[in-house]
């Protein structure tokens, strides 16, 4: 990818009471979801009530930023005119570690993309604001946490 993502004119997230937490922690470069304190489960999009138990008891967590590709796409002609410059560039569904799934960013890598690709967050500066994107382990060194 030839193109400075931070340079990109796209619109940016919408920022709520309860997605405060999220957002506040990727501008810090980190992943945090939810964690229910009754069934223990974790969630991601972030929610009111856990949607395993109902409880309202939710706390939020850092994510290990480990995940695995589960599908993903490479977009040619995006939906808004900000990402054009950037394009064709990949969005992916990311099963975290923890357990839920989210839609991200991947980065470019050095082999090409494969379903079950092993992922790790990859803050990333991108039009303006820095959002939670991944990208592809390259070395077994690269699975040790930092």
């Amino acid at each position: 990818m030839a193109i400075d993502l931070n340079t990109l004119k796209t619109a940016g997230p919408t920022i709520s009471g309860l997605t405060r937490p999220f957002w506040d922690a990727a501008a810090e470069g980190r992943l945090t979801i939810q964690r229910c304190e009754d069934c223990g489960k974790a969630i991601f999009y972030p929610r009111s009530i856990c949607p395993h138990c109902w409880s309202r008891h939710l706390l939020w967590k850092d994510s290990s930023g480990r995940g695995r590709l589960k599908s993903f796409s490479e977009v040619h002609r995006p939906g808004h005119p900000g990402w054009l410059p950037a394009a064709p560039y990949v969005v992916g569904l990311v099963e975290l570690a923890e357990g839920p799934t989210m839609l991200s960013f991947i980065l470019p890598g050095t082999r090409p993309l494969q379903v079950g690709a092993m992922l790790l967050l990859a803050p990333t500066a991108i039009g303006g604001r820095v959002l939670p994107a991944f990208r592809q382990i390259e070395l077994a060194t690269e699975e040790q946490p930092r």
